[in-house]
């Protein structure tokens, strides 16, 4: 282990049972991200303590935890000295077991880069996308995700790209204003051109099979948007809807959230195989402010495509209840195999 000297990272080696070098665990890296930068196949998803997908077990040396009490951990799991990935950090060299498998080495190993705010545009009356750009070319896959810490502010957050990837090291979120909140407080009050950030990625496992032809359906609330628009720009792109159709559904709460489809229309495909539906919740109590799809986005998607839902290929991002809803109807109700699911879950 290398302590801070002389203005040197920490440097710690984690074994991990069954992988035959160990990895290194650089500063302040989780030992998630440890392992995710050297392209071990390290299980997650959140990657922020909710899930529990990253789970290992500690076989020698210590760790700091991050969140002692993060949502993840059962209190069997506790009992049991489990521990979460994305919320530990070795204090020294370690060895830990966990199952990796070749499904979470991302085509695009995770790094760290400074990145300047370039411009802001508003999308509706509380969802701005914010775009930074990086020395570096930006590559990511559409759909991924990047961990952002946000200027002098201390504060981490993960948003998704809703661009595509590129050489000029551009990278567009789409963020939702949260009353209150210390990172888009930050963002849409105090933010300036030229500010820098510290982009961390990419993450996330939802992101465009372009090897798979099936139609797609891309299902979105709020700035569940952005990972929605990526992957439809990369399905474009990508030439898959010239023979295939894609779907998209957005979410929203009232007529004034709803957007995207200005978006979809830049795309060449648009009318022919691309088809959007917004679907509002809120205007179930006053018709006369939207004479749209209304009701919940799960229930609009099977009123759609009804009985030939395991014939597509489903993308979905939004707030936790709309994403579980819209599984629990795809899986249970349809049968549709989890193989054609693609969705990163957030708490």
């Amino acid at each position: 282990m290398e302590h801070m000297d002389g203005g040197k990272p920490m440097i710690s080696r984690i074994r991990i049972d069954g992988v035959p070098m160990p990895v290194l665990q650089v500063g302040n890296d989780t030992v998630l991200r440890a392992a995710l930068r050297e392209g071990v196949g390290f299980p997650y998803e959140c990657n922020s303590g909710g899930c529990g997908s990253c789970r290992f077990e500690l076989l020698g040396g210590e760790v700091h935890s991050l969140w002692p009490e993060a949502p993840g951990l059962s209190d069997r799991d506790r009992r049991r000295k489990q521990l979460l990935g994305c919320q530990s950090r070795a204090l020294g060299d370690i060895a830990i077991k966990v199952r990796c498998s070749p499904e979470f080495v991302s085509a695009h190993r995770p790094r760290r880069q400074r990145a300047r705010l370039m411009s802001s545009v508003d999308l509706t009356h509380d969802i701005r996308e914010f775009r930074f750009a990086t020395e570096s070319p930006a590559e990511f896959s559409p759909g991924q995700y990047a961990s952002v810490a946000l200027g002098e502010s201390g504060v981490v957050r993960s948003y998704s790209m809703s661009n595509l990837p590129n050489v000029d090291g551009q990278w567009h979120f789409q963020i939702r204003r949260v009353p209150g909140g210390a990172a888009t407080g930050w963002l849409f009050g105090q933010s300036r051109i030229g500010d820098e950030v510290e982009i961390d990625g990419p993450y996330g496992l939802a992101s465009l099979r372009e090897h798979v032809r099936r139609d797609i359906v891309c299902v979105a609330g709020g700035s569940g948007l952005a990972p929605m628009v990526s992957v439809a720009r990369g399905a474009s792109a990508a030439g898959m809807l010239e023979t295939g159709r894609l779907h998209f559904f957005y979410g929203a709460r009232e007529p004034r959230d709803v957007c995207g489809d200005d978006l979809l229309r830049q795309l060449p495909q648009y009318q022919k195989s691309i088809r959007y539906c917004a679907v509002v919740s809120g205007a179930q109590r006053d018709r006369s402010a939207w004479s749209g799809e209304t009701g919940y986005v799960h229930d609009a998607v099977a009123r759609h495509l009804g009985a030939d839902l395991g014939h597509y290929e489903f993308y979905f991002a939004g707030p936790p209840p709309m994403t579980e809803a819209l599984q629990e109807m795809l899986m249970l109700q349809f049968r549709v195999p989890n193989r054609q699911l693609h969705f990163d879950r957030f708490y």
